[in-house]
């Protein structure tokens, strides 16, 4: 049981989601002086006040109502910065449905994601802009909003549609999860169980992660100015151990949302860090090794959390409650109702499917425009993760993916968007993307490529090829070139024999 009543619950456990909810209204109800936001993005950290913030949503505000009506999609592309809060806050204020979207997308991966949301046009800055050259209008959101006093918001609840994330899914193109303004509310208990009870004095809240991911956007920045707690927004270009530490340094950061990479690569690099409370973690398992190095160069146990863009935050460890067991994701969150369940929907006797049921307040509504999808997420009254797990007590034990996703480097990348990148290179006959394991990322893109006859390229130019369309992070690292792929007799790829290919390469 836990000791202290959480946010986003009931004293009795249930969700507090009233009729009327609208997710900037939660995140802005603070006092105008407040700090909302550490912006280390510029020369001289400046700091933002919760009053200007909502200025700053006020003018945004004012320009989508000029321009779009309630339920359209907007999209966001923005680093971590005041400008990208304000962009989604504006959004969810005037009823507007935000799209997050990642500077590290190349024209493809940007085109596809707004070309499905069907966005009206996209927040960003100048580098944003040329980006999106050809693919959807930039607004500039420094100079789009309109002078005027404060807005009303717009009447939402809690099923109301809110945010479209696009994840990586196994076969064909991005899926967008529609999620409802209930979403900020269903992170805050996980939130604040992986951060030892977030809001304590003192507490100042940052992460690595881009604010275009759930993990930095919900995870991070939403809940922190929700719970009065002061996010950092710092601009890293590339993660190194020694800007981490000069960003936790200078902002006096007390509590750190880590990516697993993140963390491997502070302790290869023998980065401690000092002054923080609480760090938290998430996306797989770090066992008693990275505990313990946790508890000597942090100074602090790490919480381990689990969940995914459909339904987030759902089980998490809290030493401020109970003992970490290494090896295990940590308890259900209370709200939210964890199982692992056979294929018929029953409790399964050990090992089975991680599932979720139905009234998790971070659960998605659908899969956007697909609802065959969308009904194969689920069994009865329970969301399938897509996860295998085993219970050992109150505990939740990770024990592998069921679908071909390839987690590296902290990112969730699906092998059929490159697989159809690589497709469209005039050489390569047919391909094959797994997930390689890899001491440093968890896994690296590895690539199986047939070419067509009497033709010839080299790994670098195809790595090249992908680097150019997609993101930055998801090209493969590796390739193979085959003279034939396993095949199933109605021609698919069978990835399970390349993933076992490729576990026998990084065993060699």
């Amino acid at each position: 049981m836990i000791g202290r009543h959480l946010p986003g619950l009931r004293p009795d456990g249930s969700w507090d989601l009233p009729g009327d909810l609208n997710m900037a209204r939660q995140a802005l109800a603070h006092a105008p002086g407040g700090l909302a936001i550490l912006d280390l993005t510029g020369p001289e950290p400046e700091p933002v006040t919760y009053g200007r913030l909502s200025e700053m949503t006020d003018g945004l505000v004012r320009y989508l109502r000029a321009r779009v009506q309630p339920g359209e999609r907007v999209g966001v592309l923005h680093g971590q910065s005041p400008c990208c809060a304000a962009a989604h806050l504006a959004c969810w204020k005037a009823g507007v449905i935000s799209v997050p979207l990642f500077k590290l997308f190349k024209r493809d991966a940007l085109r596809s994601r707004a070309g499905d949301a069907g966005v009206a046009f996209v927040f960003t800055d100048e580098e944003g802009a040329a980006l999106l050259d050809g693919v959807a209008e930039p607004v500039l959101t420094e100079t789009a909003g309109l002078p005027g006093g404060a807005e009303p918001f717009a009447a939402t609840r809690p099923e109301t549609p809110a945010i479209l994330i696009y994840t990586s899914g196994t076969t064909g193109t991005p899926k967008g999860a529609l999620h409802g303004h209930r979403l900020l509310t269903g992170h805050l208990p996980g939130v604040s169980l992986s951060h030892d009870h977030l809001g304590q004095p003192g507490d100042r809240l940052w992460t690595p992660a881009d604010w275009a991911w759930i993990g930095g956007l919900f995870d991070v920045a939403m809940p922190g100015l929700a719970l009065g707690v002061p996010v950092v927004a710092a601009r890293l270009e590339k993660f190194t151990p020694e800007a981490c530490a000069e960003v936790v340094a200078r902002a006096e950061v007390r509590n750190v949302f880590f990516p697993p990479t993140a963390l491997r690569m502070l302790k290869a690099a023998g980065q401690g860090l000092s002054g923080l409370r609480s760090v938290a973690s998430g996306g797989e398992p770090l066992g008693a090794e990275m505990l313990a190095w946790g508890r000597r160069r942090l100074g602090v146990t790490i919480n381990e959390f689990y969940g995914q863009t459909e339904c987030n935050m759902v089980a998490s460890s809290c030493v401020a409650e109970f003992a970490p067991r290494p090896g295990c994701i940590g308890k259900a969150v209370p709200g939210h109702e964890v199982a692992v369940i056979t294929p018929d929907g029953q409790p399964a006797d050990g090992e089975g499917d991680v599932a979720v049921k139905r009234g998790s307040a971070s659960m998605l509504l659908e899969y956007w425009n697909r609802p065959e999808e969308t009904a194969e997420k689920f069994c009865g009254e329970w969301m399938l993760t897509g996860d295998r797990g085993v219970w050992e007590g109150e505990y939740l034990r990770f024990v592998g993916r069921e679908d071909d996703v390839i987690t590296s480097g902290g990112y969730r990348i699906g092998p059929a968007e490159i697989e159809d990148c690589l497709l469209t290179h005039p050489a390569v006959a047919t391909v094959g993307v797994v997930g390689k394991p890899d001491a440093l990322r968890t896994e690296i893109v590895k690539a199986y490529v047939v070419l067509k006859d009497g033709v010839s390229v080299t790994e670098a130019e195809l790595q090249d090829y992908v680097k150019e369309r997609l993101a930055s992070y998801s090209y493969p690292r590796e390739i193979t070139f085959l003279a034939v792929l396993p095949m199933t007799v109605t021609g698919k790829v069978i990835r399970k024999e390349l993933k076992a290919r490729a576990i026998g390469e990084a065993e060699e």
